[in-house]
C-alpha cells in the first residue's frame, strides 16, 4: 500500500512534473532541425494553449498573469524561443532578484502563512508546466506535420 501511495505521489512531485517540461523542450529541439520554418506558422492545434491559465479564486490580486506566455497572435517560432528560454532558465537559474522592490517589501510582510504560501505557488507551478510540457509536445507534432514526417 505504501509504495502505491509513494508512486502516485512522485508522479505528481514538483520533480517530475519539471523532468517531464524539460524532456519535451529537448525532444522538441531535438526534433526541430531548422526552427526558422516555424515562423509565421500559427499553433492552431494548440488552441487551447493559448488561453490564459486560470487563477483560482484564492489568489491574492498581486499574483502575475501567465498572459505573456501564452500569445494569441504568437507563431511556432515565439513559442519555440519562449520555451527553450524557459528551459534555460529552470536548469541554470535567473539572474538577480526581477521582483519590483515593493513586492519584494509585501513578501517580507506577508510571512505569517509560508506554507499556504508555498502550496499555492507549487500548485501554479505545476499547473503552468502541465500546459508548457503540453505545448513543447505540440509544437514538436505540428513541426513534424510541415515537414511531412509522421514518426
Amino acid at each position: 500500500m505504501m509504495q502505491i501511495s509513494d508512486s502516485y505521489n512522485q508522479k505528481n512531485s514538483l520533480f517530475t512534473a519539471m523532468s517531464r517540461f524539460i524532456g519535451a523542450v529537448n525532444n522538441m529541439d531535438q526534433t526541430v532541425m531548422v526552427p526558422s520554418l516555424l515562423r509565421d506558422v500559427p499553433l492552431e492545434d494548440g488552441e487551447d494553449l493559448k488561453a490564459p491559465v486560470s487563477v483560482p479564486e484564492s489568489a491574492p490580486e498581486s499574483a502575475p498573469s501567465t498572459n505573456g506566455y501564452f500569445q494569441p497572435d504568437g507563431d511556432m517560432y515565439s513559442s519555440y524561443v519562449l520555451l527553450k528560454s524557459i528551459r534555460n532558465d529552470m536548469e541554470w537559474g535567473v539572474l538577480g532578484d526581477e521582483r519590483p522592490k515593493a513586492e519584494a517589501e509585501r513578501g517580507e510582510a506577508g510571512d505569517d502563512d509560508l506554507e499556504k504560501q508555498f502550496h499555492f505557488h507549487l500548485n501554479g507551478l505545476q499547473a503552468v508546466l502541465s500546459k508548457l510540457t503540453l505545448k513543447a509536445n505540440t509544437l514538436t507534432n505540428r513541426y513534424k506535420e510541415e515537414i511531412g514526417c509522421r514518426n
